[in-house]
């Protein structure tokens, strides 16, 4: 029926991801399960785990039309309309032939002179229910997925998902066995895979097609991203349209009744107020917080963003997608314990925003005194400007940091953007080493991390690094972590963040939830685990090396030239 679409017997299937051909199985690669799908709650845990995830069949498709629908029909042809008709306006009442919606295939010229009738290019999940009665050939994937759901199927003719005059129990128990019974590979993994690692890597991947539903345009991302954002962003329909000029964006944004994406530091200030005048969302889009192997501001492709609709994380002024998250989403202890193996995993492969870095020898410590880290930020960073309560300053947090700190030994790290010369930020050594011990440069901040006892930043995400790590850490500003009783705050904290925190429910919010990662690979939406274990394996290969390389030379011309 549906004529662009895989083989009708993948019944779970991956969507058409931009550039990639994925096949979940192989069509006729059957396994013997006829035996176990008569085991007791097989089946329902097979039906039950399809209906929480509304994966099976064209899920990605567009809804169907409003309307309260009783009966579908699938008619194929010309003469199905007709014997159909006939039978249904015998066996239905006028309500019922009323809230009758016909899906023919788009070449039917045909049509049925009662009810409503669309093509067939539709998501079968928003429009099957317990209480809709189907009529469909048993080759139809359609037959299955209301077998699945618990719809009254009629099954017109005989086909690999069913045959007429099966009852309900039959029915299911037959569609449960081409499922069961079919191999499956994952497409990031390469490996074989049980239908229930399937049935959630596509449940995973409805998610994020829904959270992108109506993302037409796309204004402030740079050229070297823009192959990066399309797949983040990926939703069936017309490809996304970048745009340097924000007045067409959001001309055309409104022309198609969407949303814009912007990368909220390279659009101007009054472009939120130019949008909300033509009725159009502005979806603000930034560095996901384990980001790449290497720096923004070295042109790195990021494996990873956060997709907010009600603000940005580190704007605390306003709510964010990831304060509700974290105020508001409940923790199943499944959650929990996914986020503590990614929390261990982190720290035991020394991962941090940016990656790994080579070996690197830090000074020796002064043994017996508490030793204090201060990571440097970029001044003019949007996350400094909004969340850090006035103070931009890198020398005005060292010398708080001192005050705080008098007895302690201070390191300070420049922020490496900074010190490749591409951001505002500098302080000059001598300057540095008033209210500082040490000046740090080079290794990872990861290894840096595991020698110190505590950090005081400004709204640095090393912060949130530190507290993965059990570093305790004092926030001079308001960074997204802040505010949920996990550290010493200077500012007070909006009274939204009322909510108490564990540290494993603060990495299940900010790392599993909220953001979007790209297999490096594959290149497909994946979860972050599959992002740190290409990292830790070298996989994670920087498409732009070139333009990286001749980025740094750009730097280091900056550096010799001040």
């Amino acid at each position: 029926m549906d004529s662009d679409g895989p083989a009708p017997t993948e019944l779970l299937r991956a969507p058409p991801f931009p550039g990639a051909s994925l096949a979940l199985s192989k069509s006729g690669t059957m396994l013997v399960v006829d035996d176990g799908v008569k085991e007791e709650g097989v089946v329902d845990h097979l039906f039950a785990a399809l209906r929480r995830e509304r994966v099976g069949g064209a899920f990605w498709k567009r809804a169907a039309p409003p309307g309260d629908w009783r009966v579908v029909v699938r008619a194929r042809s010309g003469a199905d309309i007709e014997r159909l008709g006939t039978g249904l306006d015998a066996g239905l009442d006028r309500a019922e032939r009323s809230a009758t919606l016909w899906l023919l295939p788009p070449a039917l010229a045909d049509r049925p002179d009662g009810g409503t009738v669309t093509v067939c290019d539709i998501d079968p999940w928003s429009l099957l229910t317990p209480e809709t009665r189907l009529f469909a050939h048993g080759g139809d994937e359609w037959v299955a997925l209301g077998a699945i759901v618990g719809c009254a199927v009629q099954v017109l003719s005989p086909g690999c998902y069913g045959e007429p005059g099966m009852d309900a129990p039959t029915l299911s128990r037959h569609v449960a066995a081409r499922l069961l019974g079919t191999a499956y590979h994952d497409p990031i993994s390469g490996q074989r895979a049980s239908v229930d690692t399937i049935i959630a890597r596509l449940g995973h991947w409805r998610r994020i097609i829904e959270a992108n539903s109506g993302i037409v345009a796309a204004c402030g991302m740079s050229w070297w991203k823009r192959h990066e954002i399309a797949r983040f962003l990926w939703s069936p329909g017309p490809p996304l349209r970048f745009f340097r000029s924000e007045r067409r964006a959001i001309a055309y944004a409104a022309r198609q009744s969407g949303a814009v994406a912007v990368w909220p530091s390279r659009v101007s200030v009054g472009m939120a107020a130019r949008a909300e005048a033509k009725g159009v969302s502005l979806i603000r889009v930034e560095d996901g917080f384990v980001r790449s192997i290497g720096l923004g501001s070295d042109l790195v492709p990021p494996s990873s963003v956060t997709v907010d609709r009600l603000g940005i994380h580190y704007d605390p002024v306003r709510a964010s997608d990831l304060e509700v998250l974290l105020g508001h989403a409940p923790f199943p202890p499944a959650m929990l314990e996914r986020a503590g193996r990614l929390r261990v995993r982190i720290v035991e492969s020394g991962i941090s925003k940016y990656g790994g870095d080579r070996a690197h020898a830090f000074p020796s410590r002064r043994p017996g005194v508490r030793l204090v880290l201060v990571p440097g930020q970029v001044e003019d960073d949007m996350s400094v400007r909004l969340g850090g309560g006035g103070l931009s300053s890198n020398l005005d947090l060292l010398r708080r940091a001192r005050a705080l700190e008098p007895e302690a030994e201070i390191w300070f790290r420049p922020h490496p953007d900074v010190d490749a010369g591409h951001r505002k930020g500098a302080v000059r050594d001598a300057d540095a080493l008033g209210p500082a011990d040490r000046i740090v440069r080079g290794g990872s901040m990861a290894e840096l991390l595991q020698r110190i006892d505590g950090v005081h930043v400004l709204t640095s995400l090393t912060g949130f690094e530190a507290l993965l790590r059990g570093v305790d850490v004092t926030c001079h500003g308001m960074p997204f972590y802040a505010g949920w009783g996990l550290t010493r705050d200077m500012m007070p904290a909006p009274t939204r963040r009322g909510r108490q925190l564990t540290l494993d429910q603060l990495v299940a919010g900010v790392l599993i939830l909220y953001p979007r990662y790209l297999d490096p690979v594959s290149g497909l939406p994946c979860e972050p685990e599959t992002l740190i274990a290409r990292m830790v394996a070298g996989d994670a290969v920087n498409r732009l090396g070139w333009v990286t390389r001749l980025r740094r030379w750009q730097g280091w011309l900056k550096r010799a030239a001040r």
